[in-house]
């Protein structure tokens, strides 16, 4: 069963634009797979798919495959973090990353699209963003990967 749903989530993903685990929740009732929330995200999990733009530029979710294949998108985020990105720093699995004034939510944009599988999650002021990673490694790595960016 959780096979079968598992495929039916990739069918759909592939086949309508999905925003949130509640959309993807609705199709899979309407599919017949009696789901809750926390077997949606759990599958989502499992699948490793991440919120990012498709080919034609659409956010959604997305296979990771999907995003490793969409090099130009990466070179655009990558641009947008080298240019409006101004400094970074970690403490413990924390990331600050210091922007240019009014541009910390697209660099925020950025950093979900390319790093989503090493955060937990990501807050966007004015100039700053405050990231919490897995650990203190993740920290470290995606630290030294926004440096060599920047």
């Amino acid at each position: 069963m959780k096979r079968k749903r598992q495929q039916k989530i990739l069918e759909i993903i592939a086949n309508n634009v999905v925003l949130t685990q509640d959309d993807l929740q609705n199709f899979l009732l309407a599919a017949g797979f009696k789901v809750t929330q926390s077997t949606v995200s759990r599958d989502i999990k499992e699948l490793r798919l991440i919120k990012g733009h498709d080919t034609s530029g659409v956010y959604r979710y997305v296979t990771s495959e999907l995003r490793d294949t969409n090099k130009q998108a990466f070179s655009h985020y990558s641009e947008i973090i080298s240019r409006y990105a101004t400094g970074v720093d970690y403490a413990l699995n924390d990331v600050v990353v210091k922007c240019v004034a009014g541009m910390a939510s697209s660099v925020c944009v950025a950093l979900d699209s390319m790093y989503s599988d090493m955060m937990l999650g990501t807050i966007a002021g004015d100039d700053t963003i405050f990231i919490v990673t897995r650990g203190e490694a993740q920290a470290l790595q995606l630290s030294n990967e926004l440096k060599r960016i920047m």
